[in-house]
Protein backbone atom coordinates (compact mmCIF):
# COMPACT_ATOMS: atom_id res chain seq x y z
CA UNK A 1 0.00 0.00 0.00
CA UNK A 2 0.96 3.56 -0.85
CA UNK A 3 2.16 5.80 2.16
CA UNK A 4 -0.99 8.48 1.76
CA UNK A 5 1.19 11.01 4.31
CA UNK A 6 4.05 10.81 1.84
CA UNK A 7 1.43 10.86 -1.40
CA UNK A 8 -0.15 14.26 0.15
CA UNK A 9 3.43 15.63 0.88
CA UNK A 10 4.50 14.99 -2.74
CA UNK A 11 0.68 16.37 -4.07
CA UNK A 12 1.38 19.69 -2.25
CA UNK A 13 4.87 19.71 -4.02
CA UNK A 14 3.78 18.67 -7.42
CA UNK A 15 0.73 21.57 -7.12
CA UNK A 16 3.23 24.75 -6.02
CA UNK A 17 5.33 23.62 -8.75
CA UNK A 18 5.96 25.39 -12.52
CA UNK A 19 7.05 23.16 -15.21
CA UNK A 20 8.56 24.39 -18.31
CA UNK A 21 8.91 22.82 -21.26
CA UNK A 22 11.83 24.18 -23.98
CA UNK A 23 10.52 22.90 -27.17
CA UNK A 24 12.27 25.57 -28.84
CA UNK A 25 14.61 23.16 -31.05
CA UNK A 26 15.28 22.15 -34.59
CA UNK A 27 16.82 19.23 -33.91
CA UNK A 28 18.72 18.88 -36.55
CA UNK A 29 20.53 15.78 -36.85
CA UNK A 30 17.07 14.48 -37.81
CA UNK A 31 17.55 16.37 -41.19
CA UNK A 32 14.72 16.83 -43.35
CA UNK A 33 12.34 15.36 -40.85
CA UNK A 34 12.74 19.15 -38.90
CA UNK A 35 12.71 21.44 -41.89
CA UNK A 36 9.09 22.67 -41.53
CA UNK A 37 8.66 21.79 -37.88
CA UNK A 38 10.49 22.10 -34.58
CA UNK A 39 11.44 18.47 -32.84
CA UNK A 40 8.70 18.35 -30.00
CA UNK A 41 6.57 18.91 -33.04
CA UNK A 42 7.77 15.48 -34.79
CA UNK A 43 5.16 13.01 -35.04
CA UNK A 44 5.76 10.05 -33.06
CA UNK A 45 4.19 6.29 -31.93
CA UNK A 46 1.53 6.17 -34.57
CA UNK A 47 -0.96 8.66 -32.93
CA UNK A 48 1.53 11.34 -31.03
CA UNK A 49 3.78 13.71 -30.95
CA UNK A 50 6.87 13.84 -29.23
CA UNK A 51 6.07 16.68 -27.11
CA UNK A 52 2.98 14.77 -25.62
CA UNK A 53 5.10 12.37 -23.40
CA UNK A 54 6.45 15.40 -20.85
CA UNK A 55 2.96 17.33 -21.02
CA UNK A 56 1.41 14.07 -20.04
CA UNK A 57 4.03 13.16 -17.77
CA UNK A 58 3.43 16.67 -16.22
CA UNK A 59 -0.43 16.09 -15.96
CA UNK A 60 0.28 12.79 -14.30
CA UNK A 61 2.37 13.78 -11.94
CA UNK A 62 -0.40 16.28 -11.00
CA UNK A 63 2.06 19.64 -12.16
CA UNK A 64 -0.96 21.35 -14.08
CA UNK A 65 1.29 24.86 -14.23
CA UNK A 66 2.84 24.11 -16.99
CA UNK A 67 4.66 26.45 -19.74
CA UNK A 68 6.20 25.64 -23.23
CA UNK A 69 8.87 27.87 -24.98
CA UNK A 70 9.04 27.65 -28.78
CA UNK A 71 10.59 29.60 -30.81
CA UNK A 72 11.95 27.25 -34.16
CA UNK A 73 9.30 27.33 -36.69
CA UNK A 74 6.41 26.55 -34.06
CA UNK A 75 3.00 26.55 -35.80
CA UNK A 76 2.44 23.03 -35.93
CA UNK A 77 3.63 22.61 -32.22
CA UNK A 78 1.08 25.71 -31.27
CA UNK A 79 -1.19 24.59 -33.13
CA UNK A 80 -1.07 21.10 -31.56
CA UNK A 81 -1.31 22.66 -27.94
CA UNK A 82 -4.20 24.44 -28.78
CA UNK A 83 -5.93 21.40 -30.18
CA UNK A 84 -5.14 18.94 -27.38
CA UNK A 85 -4.23 20.48 -24.02
CA UNK A 86 -6.35 23.70 -23.84
CA UNK A 87 -8.81 20.97 -21.89
CA UNK A 88 -7.04 22.12 -18.43
CA UNK A 89 -9.25 25.07 -16.30
CA UNK A 90 -7.65 28.27 -15.92
CA UNK A 91 -9.55 29.01 -12.81
CA UNK A 92 -7.86 26.07 -10.67
CA UNK A 93 -4.78 27.47 -11.38
CA UNK A 94 -4.07 24.88 -14.21
CA UNK A 95 -2.69 25.90 -18.10
CA UNK A 96 -0.71 24.83 -20.51
CA UNK A 97 0.86 28.71 -21.31
CA UNK A 98 2.63 28.98 -24.52
CA UNK A 99 5.74 30.97 -24.73
CA UNK A 100 7.32 32.32 -27.80
CA UNK A 101 10.50 33.59 -27.70
CA UNK A 102 9.34 37.43 -28.07
CA UNK A 103 12.29 39.86 -26.87
CA UNK A 104 10.20 40.41 -23.78
CA UNK A 105 13.78 41.98 -21.89
CA UNK A 106 16.07 42.17 -24.95
CA UNK A 107 16.17 42.81 -28.58
CA UNK A 108 17.42 39.07 -28.97
CA UNK A 109 15.70 35.32 -29.41
CA UNK A 110 16.05 32.42 -27.08
CA UNK A 111 20.24 32.47 -27.56
CA UNK A 112 20.35 28.86 -25.26
CA UNK A 113 18.72 26.68 -22.90
CA UNK A 114 18.90 29.61 -19.84
CA UNK A 115 18.11 32.26 -21.98
CA UNK A 116 14.91 31.24 -22.61
CA UNK A 117 14.13 30.87 -19.15
CA UNK A 118 15.43 34.32 -18.09
CA UNK A 119 13.30 36.15 -21.25
CA UNK A 120 10.45 34.98 -19.29
CA UNK A 121 11.16 35.89 -15.76
CA UNK A 122 7.99 38.07 -15.43
CA UNK A 123 6.23 35.58 -16.18
CA UNK A 124 7.46 33.11 -14.06
CA UNK A 125 6.97 35.66 -11.10
CA UNK A 126 3.23 36.20 -11.37
CA UNK A 127 2.57 32.64 -10.95
CA UNK A 128 4.44 32.59 -7.85
CA UNK A 129 5.94 28.48 -7.62
CA UNK A 130 7.95 27.54 -4.89
CA UNK A 131 9.63 25.06 -7.13
CA UNK A 132 10.84 25.35 -10.84
CA UNK A 133 11.11 22.25 -13.13
CA UNK A 134 12.83 22.61 -16.24
CA UNK A 135 12.15 20.03 -19.08
CA UNK A 136 13.20 19.27 -22.88
CA UNK A 137 10.29 18.93 -24.91
CA UNK A 138 12.02 16.13 -27.51
CA UNK A 139 12.63 13.41 -25.41
CA UNK A 140 10.42 10.18 -25.25
CA UNK A 141 9.95 8.86 -21.83
CA UNK A 142 7.33 8.66 -18.64
CA UNK A 143 8.39 9.51 -15.57
CA UNK A 144 6.28 10.66 -12.40
CA UNK A 145 8.30 13.67 -11.25
CA UNK A 146 6.57 14.53 -8.27
CA UNK A 147 9.20 11.67 -6.57
CA UNK A 148 12.32 13.74 -7.93
CA UNK A 149 10.97 16.98 -6.43
CA UNK A 150 10.48 15.60 -3.18
CA UNK A 151 13.91 14.24 -3.13
CA UNK A 152 14.82 17.77 -3.99
CA UNK A 153 13.38 19.46 -0.89
CA UNK A 154 14.70 15.79 1.37
CA UNK A 155 18.00 16.93 0.48
CA UNK A 156 18.04 20.84 0.89
CA UNK A 157 19.03 21.13 -2.78
CA UNK A 158 19.69 23.92 -4.76
CA UNK A 159 18.92 22.29 -7.99
CA UNK A 160 18.62 18.59 -8.86
CA UNK A 161 19.40 16.92 -11.93
CA UNK A 162 17.32 14.03 -13.34
CA UNK A 163 19.83 11.43 -14.49
CA UNK A 164 19.98 7.79 -15.96
CA UNK A 165 22.71 5.29 -17.02
CA UNK A 166 23.94 5.01 -20.92
CA UNK A 167 26.10 3.50 -22.58
CA UNK A 168 29.63 4.93 -22.87
CA UNK A 169 29.71 5.11 -26.40
CA UNK A 170 26.57 7.04 -27.17
CA UNK A 171 27.31 9.26 -23.75
CA UNK A 172 29.08 12.18 -25.76
CA UNK A 173 26.02 13.13 -27.13
CA UNK A 174 24.73 14.22 -23.81
CA UNK A 175 25.81 16.20 -20.57
CA UNK A 176 28.18 13.27 -18.29
CA UNK A 177 27.92 13.58 -14.69
CA UNK A 178 29.78 12.34 -11.51
CA UNK A 179 28.25 11.73 -8.36
CA UNK A 180 29.81 11.32 -5.01
CA UNK A 181 28.80 8.77 -2.21
CA UNK A 182 25.19 10.83 -1.58
CA UNK A 183 24.36 11.63 -4.57
CA UNK A 184 25.54 14.99 -4.81
CA UNK A 185 27.05 15.96 -8.48
CA UNK A 186 30.93 16.58 -8.37
CA UNK A 187 31.52 17.36 -12.34
CA UNK A 188 29.39 17.90 -14.53
CA UNK A 189 30.57 17.52 -18.84
CA UNK A 190 28.35 18.96 -21.65
CA UNK A 191 29.06 16.45 -24.65
CA UNK A 192 32.66 15.59 -23.30
CA UNK A 193 34.93 13.58 -25.82
CA UNK A 194 36.11 11.02 -23.48
CA UNK A 195 32.94 10.76 -21.37
CA UNK A 196 34.04 9.31 -17.76
CA UNK A 197 32.50 5.66 -16.50
CA UNK A 198 30.44 5.27 -13.28
CA UNK A 199 32.67 3.57 -10.75
CA UNK A 200 32.86 -0.16 -11.11
CA UNK A 201 32.16 0.16 -14.45
CA UNK A 202 34.09 0.20 -18.10
CA UNK A 203 30.84 0.92 -20.24
CA UNK A 204 28.20 3.23 -18.65
CA UNK A 205 27.95 6.57 -17.73
CA UNK A 206 25.25 8.70 -16.20
CA UNK A 207 23.87 11.19 -18.53
CA UNK A 208 21.13 14.33 -17.70
CA UNK A 209 18.31 13.74 -18.84
CA UNK A 210 17.58 17.07 -19.30
CA UNK A 211 15.54 17.51 -16.59
CA UNK A 212 16.23 20.30 -13.72
CA UNK A 213 14.52 21.02 -10.68
CA UNK A 214 15.29 24.66 -8.69
CA UNK A 215 14.39 26.25 -6.05
CA UNK A 216 12.50 29.63 -7.44
CA UNK A 217 14.41 32.02 -6.19
CA UNK A 218 17.72 30.90 -6.21
CA UNK A 219 16.76 29.96 -10.57
CA UNK A 220 16.01 33.94 -9.94
CA UNK A 221 19.64 35.12 -8.74
CA UNK A 222 21.42 32.22 -10.78
CA UNK A 223 19.70 33.56 -14.23
CA UNK A 224 20.19 36.84 -13.74
CA UNK A 225 24.09 36.23 -12.68
CA UNK A 226 24.54 34.28 -16.10
CA UNK A 227 22.20 37.16 -18.59
CA UNK A 228 24.96 39.69 -16.74
CA UNK A 229 28.20 37.57 -18.30
CA UNK A 230 29.66 38.22 -21.30
CA UNK A 231 31.43 34.67 -21.37
CA UNK A 232 28.45 32.71 -20.99
CA UNK A 233 26.83 31.04 -23.63
CA UNK A 234 23.49 30.80 -21.29
CA UNK A 235 22.76 27.27 -21.69
CA UNK A 236 22.21 25.36 -18.72
CA UNK A 237 24.84 22.38 -19.48
CA UNK A 238 27.08 24.37 -20.56
CA UNK A 239 27.56 27.34 -18.11
CA UNK A 240 24.66 27.05 -15.33
CA UNK A 241 25.50 23.56 -14.35
CA UNK A 242 29.50 23.39 -14.38
CA UNK A 243 29.54 27.29 -12.26
CA UNK A 244 26.89 25.71 -9.95
CA UNK A 245 28.11 22.57 -8.26
CA UNK A 246 31.41 23.63 -5.96
CA UNK A 247 29.28 26.31 -4.60
CA UNK A 248 25.98 24.78 -4.02
CA UNK A 249 24.01 22.20 -3.21
CA UNK A 250 23.48 20.23 -6.60
CA UNK A 251 22.06 16.87 -6.86
CA UNK A 252 21.56 13.56 -8.82
CA UNK A 253 18.21 11.72 -8.88
CA UNK A 254 18.32 8.52 -10.58
CA UNK A 255 15.37 7.93 -13.22
CA UNK A 256 13.49 4.84 -12.03
CA UNK A 257 10.53 3.38 -14.44
CA UNK A 258 6.98 4.35 -13.86
CA UNK A 259 6.06 0.99 -14.78
CA UNK A 260 7.04 -0.99 -11.99
CA UNK A 261 9.08 -3.96 -12.56
CA UNK A 262 10.32 -2.42 -15.72
CA UNK A 263 13.73 -1.05 -16.91
CA UNK A 264 13.46 3.03 -17.18
CA UNK A 265 12.55 3.79 -20.89
CA UNK A 266 14.18 6.96 -21.74
CA UNK A 267 15.01 8.06 -25.58
CA UNK A 268 16.75 10.93 -27.45
CA UNK A 269 15.05 10.45 -31.31
CA UNK A 270 17.18 13.03 -32.19
CA UNK A 271 18.88 11.44 -35.03
CA UNK A 272 17.01 9.94 -38.23
CA UNK A 273 18.18 6.33 -36.89
CA UNK A 274 16.71 6.35 -33.23
CA UNK A 275 14.05 7.89 -34.67
CA UNK A 276 13.24 4.84 -36.72
CA UNK A 277 14.16 2.35 -34.15
CA UNK A 278 12.61 3.67 -31.12
CA UNK A 279 9.10 3.90 -33.49
CA UNK A 280 9.29 0.13 -34.64
CA UNK A 281 10.16 -0.78 -30.73
CA UNK A 282 6.85 -0.11 -30.37
CA UNK A 283 5.69 -3.14 -32.40
CA UNK A 284 6.87 -5.35 -29.86
CA UNK A 285 4.87 -8.07 -27.94
CA UNK A 286 6.39 -6.61 -24.77
CA UNK A 287 8.34 -3.16 -25.59
CA UNK A 288 9.74 -1.39 -23.35
CA UNK A 289 7.34 2.01 -23.65
CA UNK A 290 3.87 0.49 -22.74
CA UNK A 291 1.15 2.90 -24.35
CA UNK A 292 -1.38 0.51 -23.49
CA UNK A 293 -0.85 1.40 -19.76
CA UNK A 294 -4.13 2.89 -18.13
CA UNK A 295 -2.40 4.05 -15.34
CA UNK A 296 0.19 6.85 -16.93
CA UNK A 297 -2.02 7.39 -20.48
CA UNK A 298 0.00 9.53 -23.06
CA UNK A 299 -2.39 12.51 -23.96
CA UNK A 300 -2.80 13.91 -27.34
CA UNK A 301 -5.04 15.57 -29.90
CA UNK A 302 -6.50 13.54 -32.70
CA UNK A 303 -8.68 14.73 -34.95
CA UNK A 304 -11.96 12.31 -35.23
CA UNK A 305 -11.25 9.29 -37.84
CA UNK A 306 -13.13 6.35 -38.98
CA UNK A 307 -11.79 2.50 -38.09
CA UNK A 308 -8.58 1.48 -40.61
CA UNK A 309 -10.02 -0.38 -42.88
CA UNK A 310 -8.64 -3.73 -44.99
CA UNK A 311 -9.45 -4.51 -48.45
CA UNK A 312 -9.46 -7.22 -51.18
CA UNK A 313 -8.74 -10.76 -50.34
CA UNK A 314 -7.65 -12.78 -53.34
CA UNK A 315 -4.52 -14.78 -53.75
CA UNK A 316 -2.93 -11.90 -55.41
CA UNK A 317 -4.29 -8.84 -53.68
CA UNK A 318 -4.93 -9.26 -50.19
CA UNK A 319 -4.91 -6.37 -48.14
CA UNK A 320 -3.24 -7.12 -44.20
CA UNK A 321 -1.14 -6.04 -41.92
CA UNK A 322 1.51 -8.28 -40.02
CA UNK A 323 3.24 -7.73 -37.20
CA UNK A 324 2.40 -4.30 -37.40
CA UNK A 325 0.57 -1.11 -35.76
CA UNK A 326 -2.11 1.05 -38.08
CA UNK A 327 -3.78 4.03 -36.97
CA UNK A 328 -7.56 5.37 -37.60
CA UNK A 329 -8.25 6.68 -40.94
CA UNK A 330 -5.59 4.16 -42.69
CA UNK A 331 -7.11 2.44 -46.10
CA UNK A 332 -4.78 -1.10 -47.40
CA UNK A 333 -5.99 -1.93 -50.54
CA UNK A 334 -5.06 -5.08 -51.59
CA UNK A 335 -1.76 -4.10 -50.05
CA UNK A 336 0.88 -6.03 -47.38
CA UNK A 337 2.42 -4.25 -44.70
CA UNK A 338 5.09 -6.03 -42.51
CA UNK A 339 6.49 -4.83 -39.34
CA UNK A 340 5.57 -1.09 -40.01
CA UNK A 341 4.59 1.45 -38.07
CA UNK A 342 1.46 3.51 -39.85
CA UNK A 343 0.37 6.80 -38.34
CA UNK A 344 -3.38 8.11 -39.61
CA UNK A 345 -4.92 8.59 -42.57
CA UNK A 346 -2.09 6.67 -44.67
CA UNK A 347 -3.46 4.75 -47.90
CA UNK A 348 -1.47 2.36 -49.86
CA UNK A 349 -2.50 0.89 -53.42
CA UNK A 350 -2.67 -2.60 -54.67
CA UNK A 351 -0.11 -5.26 -55.31
CA UNK A 352 2.26 -3.05 -52.79
CA UNK A 353 4.39 -4.15 -50.29
CA UNK A 354 6.00 -2.46 -46.84
CA UNK A 355 8.21 -3.90 -44.74
CA UNK A 356 10.17 -2.22 -41.70
CA UNK A 357 8.77 1.39 -42.65
CA UNK A 358 7.37 4.21 -40.26
CA UNK A 359 4.49 6.40 -42.36
CA UNK A 360 3.70 9.35 -41.24
CA UNK A 361 0.28 10.96 -41.25
CA UNK A 362 -1.80 11.81 -44.74
CA UNK A 363 0.69 9.67 -46.92
CA UNK A 364 -0.10 8.47 -49.43
CA UNK A 365 1.53 5.34 -51.41
CA UNK A 366 0.46 4.00 -55.04
CA UNK A 367 -0.11 0.48 -56.66
CA UNK A 368 2.64 -2.41 -57.33
CA UNK A 369 5.32 -0.38 -55.12
CA UNK A 370 8.10 -1.72 -52.73
CA UNK A 371 9.29 -0.03 -49.32
CA UNK A 372 11.87 -1.19 -47.63
CA UNK A 373 13.26 0.40 -43.93
CA UNK A 374 12.26 3.94 -44.50
CA UNK A 375 10.09 6.63 -43.05
CA UNK A 376 8.42 8.41 -45.08
CA UNK A 377 7.30 11.95 -44.14
CA UNK A 378 4.19 13.55 -43.44
CA UNK A 379 1.70 14.16 -46.97
CA UNK A 380 4.14 12.14 -48.92
CA UNK A 381 2.41 11.51 -52.49
CA UNK A 382 4.69 7.92 -53.46
CA UNK A 383 3.53 7.14 -57.21
CA UNK A 384 2.61 3.85 -59.06
CA UNK A 385 5.86 1.33 -59.40
CA UNK A 386 7.76 3.35 -57.19
CA UNK A 387 11.02 1.08 -55.03
CA UNK A 388 12.69 2.13 -51.99
CA UNK A 389 15.26 0.74 -49.79
CA UNK A 390 17.05 -2.34 -51.77
CA UNK A 391 19.49 -0.10 -54.07
CA UNK A 392 21.29 2.46 -51.58
CA UNK A 393 23.03 4.13 -54.56
CA UNK A 394 19.79 5.15 -56.31
CA UNK A 395 18.42 5.67 -52.83
CA UNK A 396 20.93 8.08 -52.02
CA UNK A 397 20.20 10.24 -55.67
CA UNK A 398 16.76 11.01 -54.46
CA UNK A 399 16.54 11.33 -50.63
CA UNK A 400 18.85 10.82 -47.63
CA UNK A 401 19.99 7.60 -46.31
CA UNK A 402 21.08 7.29 -42.97
CA UNK A 403 24.47 5.59 -41.58
CA UNK A 404 22.22 2.25 -40.86
CA UNK A 405 20.73 2.22 -44.37
CA UNK A 406 17.49 3.85 -43.39
CA UNK A 407 15.89 5.98 -46.00
CA UNK A 408 13.75 9.56 -45.45
CA UNK A 409 11.77 10.65 -47.78
CA UNK A 410 10.49 13.91 -47.35
CA UNK A 411 7.60 15.90 -50.20
CA UNK A 412 10.35 18.22 -51.35
CA UNK A 413 12.57 15.06 -52.38
CA UNK A 414 9.33 13.86 -54.28
CA UNK A 415 9.14 17.49 -55.95
CA UNK A 416 6.00 18.02 -54.51
CA UNK A 417 6.61 21.65 -53.18
CA UNK A 418 4.05 21.65 -50.14
CA UNK A 419 5.08 24.38 -48.20
CA UNK A 420 6.41 26.76 -50.91
CA UNK A 421 5.36 29.93 -50.90
CA UNK A 422 4.57 31.58 -54.20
Amino acid sequence: MPNTENLRYISRLTRNTLALILAGGRGSRLRQLTLWRAKPAVPFGGKFRIIDFPLSNCVNSNIRMIGVLTQYKAHSLIQHIQHGWSFLRGEFKEFVELLPAQQRIQDSWYSGTADAVYQNLDIIRTHKPDYVLILAGDHVYKMDYGPMIAYHVNNGADMTVGCIEVPLETAKAFGVISVDAVGRVTRFKEKPAEPEPIPGSTDTALASMGIYVFNTAFLYEQLIKDADSSASTHDFGHDIIPALIKRYRVFSYPFRSSDEGQNPYWRDVGTIDSFWESNLELIGVLPELNLYDDQWPIWTYQEQLPPAKFIFDDDDRRGMALDSMVSGGCLISGATVRHSLLFSNVRIGSYTLLEDVVALPNVRIGRNCRVTKAIIDKNCDLPDGIIIGEDPVADAERFYVSPNGVVLVTPEMLGQEIHHVR
